[in-house]
């Protein structure tokens, strides 16, 4: 068997196969040439398609132009006015820097180029037909860049075989073009699609843009969020909990204006609402990351649609702690409502809503009712430990709110609920079947679980602490003798660094044996005997639904098995003292397991159901 010689390709059949790296489909050209115009300065772009860009693309941009001798070149593979150095590939800040694109585009399909610089009399026009032979003329136009391409695909009939339906790709399109609208808006952008006009969108703020793309009943389901360090910036919105998506589609991610996919800050995002959303559901963000180029590496993915940070891990925590203490600053307690089926006196039902604030030009934050700048935040800066953030806001300001008190100097610097409530006299607190405990609030009635609210302060505080290294531990008078079942033995050993790091202090001593010298400083005294086996017990039972962090779950089952229980009966001092403590909580909302802790009865509501209304 004889095997052919290497060869080098033909330039044409070079440029093709090249061209798959980049032009995977029309949306890809959609894409190239808008970052092109962006790259050019336009201020107004437009984009026409015909047949889900199958039939026609065309871009028409008002940037600079470009002169003859640099509108034939552009269309040369690699040519490139954005790149001259090594060191510039390091430090792109530009979008489209690989050849352009053009070259790869020319190849496949048939493109006319018009453009015309400001300081000429006529535009140049180049003709390419399937990575022929340039054809060049001149033309009357107005200032900037026409690129139409037509036939996508007409001479690699195996490749457009392989396109989608027109519906299908004409989505892909409208992605990207929104995208690009999201990341700029100050400019103009119009969208055709046979002969349809589906997007005019003025130039605006990005409030704005959010409003024109989403609607306002979208926009109000969302809050902004931003913080800034030396390495990184991140600023943008993200949804609310009642704002799932049934998708990851709604997730838009931009790094230096670039959209990229990252499923490690995804990820970051997802693991930041914490059992807030639904099972199955998915949270809307659209994040801006600005950072030191030479931190990054942009040149992964033939259509840049990855990056490589320097560091990762850095990232994830920032994102993930901006967006924990950015939902914690915001009510997201639950509101019972009661309503009829109909008018006809027929049965109740009970309802559940989340409280949403409408946003107008101005950001309210809707925990104090401030107005804010973009990006101002009326809550300290949290502290970092390897990704775990702590008290992200004031104890004592959120449950103001919750209570209806006035802000004060004293308000801000005294502890959260007993100073803050009923603008300084003590407000009532009740304790309704060993379960609940009860508290008026200026929207009405505040309802709070009483073992999910403990669970909650326990699970947060043990994290805390262990981060630390502040564990109180409470040594025991008599030390207790453990003796375990040969499997829960072996695990006790496993998991022997994360008790440590909760609090306890256990000893082996001997086979299936262990000495338990002391406890977390917030169990209870007499339940110190059954709490290592309580906790093997649930620990387990958690890691039969999924694969689990052991240190975070065993907090998790701890603070479950620690927790007052429903029937344990609570004096005032306690009732106050659990809520204040839960409303320095980063996440006051739900237990550790994704539980509601708390709900409101409106005082509206009960007005209506009384018939003052």
């Amino acid at each position: 068997m004889s095997f052919r010689r290497v060869q080098v390709l033909p330039e044409h059949l070079a440029n093709q196969i090249a061209a798959g790296e980049v032009i995977q489909r029309p949306e890809s050209v959609v894409k190239e040439l808008l970052e092109n115009a962006l790259d050019a300065g336009a201020r107004n772009i437009l984009v026409v398609v015909k047949e889900g860009g199958k039939k026609l693309i065309q871009v028409v941009d008002d940037g600079v132009g470009m002169d003859e001798q640099d509108a034939v070149t552009a269309f040369l593979r690699h040519a490139t006015s954005k790149i001259a150095s090594a060191e510039d590939l390091e430090a792109i800040r530009t979008y489209g820097f690989r050849g352009e694109a053009l070259a790869s585009i020319a190849a496949v399909a048939r493109v006319t180029m018009k453009t015309r610089r400001r300081e000429d009399d006529a535009a140049v026009v180049v003709q390419i037909d399937g990575g022929g032979t340039p054809r060049v003329s001149r033309e009357a136009r107005a200032p900037g860049t026409s690129v139409m391409v037509q036939n996508l695909f007409f001479n690699t009939p195996a490749r457009r075989k392989f396109l989608k339906a027109t519906n299908t790709e004409f989505r892909h399109i409208a992605e990207a073009v929104q995208r690009v609208a999201l990341s700029h808006p100050e400019i103009a952008l119009t969208f055709i699609s046979d002969d349809e006009t589906i997007l005019d969108l003025k130039p605006g703020t990005l409030h704005e843009r959010m409003l024109d793309i989403f609607g306002q009943r979208q926009v109000e389901a969302m809050v902004w969020a931003e913080e800034e360090s030396e390495l990184l910036g991140v600023r943008g919105y993200v949804g609310k909990p009642t704002f799932g998506q049934k998708s990851r589609a709604n997730q838009y991610l931009f790094l230096n204006r670039r959209y990229i996919i990252s499923r490690n800050i995804s990820h970051a995002v997802f693991s930041a609402y914490e059992n807030l959303l639904v099972k199955g559901t998915f949270p809307f963000f659209l994040l801006f990351l600005t950072i030191d180029p030479h931190r990054v590496d942009v040149n992964v993915h033939p259509s840049k649609l990855e990056a490589k940070f320097e560091d990762e891990q850095h990232i994830y925590h920032f994102v993930s702690s901006l967006v924990r203490r950015t939902l914690a600053a915001h009510d997201l307690i639950p509101t019972l409502s009661v309503t009829r089926q109909g008018d006809d006196g027929g049965e109740m039902g009970l309802a559940f809503t989340r409280r949403q604030h409408a946003m107008g030009n101005e950001l309210v934050n809707p925990i104090t009712g401030e107005i804010l700048a973009p990006g101002s935040t009326s809550y300290e800066r949290p502290e970092h430990r390897d990704g775990l953030t702590m008290r992200g806001h004031d104890g004592a300001e959120i449950a103001a709110t919750l209570l209806g008190a006035e802000k004060t100097e004293a308000a801000t610097t005294a502890s959260g609920f007993e100073q803050l409530a009923g603008k300084g006299s003590p407000s009532a607190i009740w304790q309704l079947h060993k379960k609940y405990i009860l508290t008026p609030i200026e929207q009405g009635l505040l309802v709070v679980d009483q073992h999910v609210a403990h669970e909650r302060v326990l699970y947060e505080r043990a994290l805390r602490n262990g981060e630390r290294h502040a564990q109180a531990v409470q040594q025991l008078l008599f030390p207790q003798t453990l003796q375990l079942a040969p499997a829960d033995f072996a695990q006790l050993e496993e998991l022997l660094p994360h008790f440590e790091y909760l609090g306890f202090a256990v000893n082996v001593f001997g086979r299936n044996t262990v000495m338990l010298e002391g406890v977390p400083a917030d169990l209870a005294s007499d339940m110190s005997a059954n709490i290592i086996l309580d906790v093997l017990t649930l620990y387990r039972e958690y890691q039969q639904h999924k694969v689990v962090d052991a240190r975070d779950t065993l907090a998790k089952s701890y603070a479950c098995r620690a927790a007052i229980k429903a029937g344990d009966v609570l004096n005032e001092n306690e009732m106050r003292s659990l809520l204040e403590q839960l409303f320095a909580c980063t996440m006051p909302y739900v237990c550790p397991h994704g539980r509601p802790i708390a709900l409101k009865i409106s005082i509206d509501e009960l007005d209506r159901r009384f018939g003052r209304t």
